[in-house]
């Protein structure tokens, strides 16, 4: 659970990642994929909105996620495949990822 202020910080697995939307405000995931190139998914329970139930952020890509309604909450879970290892884990390093994708900053410097 993810609470309106709070954000999931820059972070990269050797898996790819399901994120599952269950209850509350819709949620943001933003992605630099694997050739530096943001993208973003929406998950909630809005369809007409552009929002989805469930996502997925391939292996290898940073992402981090933030919650759309300042004052609400997003209930979450992941699925991990082919399964998680914390040594798989990666958290971003913000002087890094800055010299690598220096026309991401401002994603940058808010997610890690």
């Amino acid at each position: 659970m993810l609470k309106g202020g709070q954000h999931s910080r820059l972070h990269r697995l050797k898996s790819d990642e399901l994120w599952h939307f269950y209850s509350g405000s819709a949620l943001t995931v933003h992605v630099l994929d694997l050739q530096g190139e943001y993208g973003a998914f929406r998950l909630g329970s809005d369809p007409a909105a552009g929002q989805r139930w469930q996502g997925v952020v391939r292996a290898g890509c940073w992402f981090g996620a933030t919650v759309d309604g300042p004052a609400g909450f997003s209930l979450l879970g992941c699925t991990v495949a082919p399964g998680f290892d914390f040594a798989d884990f990666e958290l971003a390093d913000r002087a890094t990822l800055l010299c690598q994708y220096p026309q991401h900053a401002a994603l940058i410097e808010r997610l890690t």
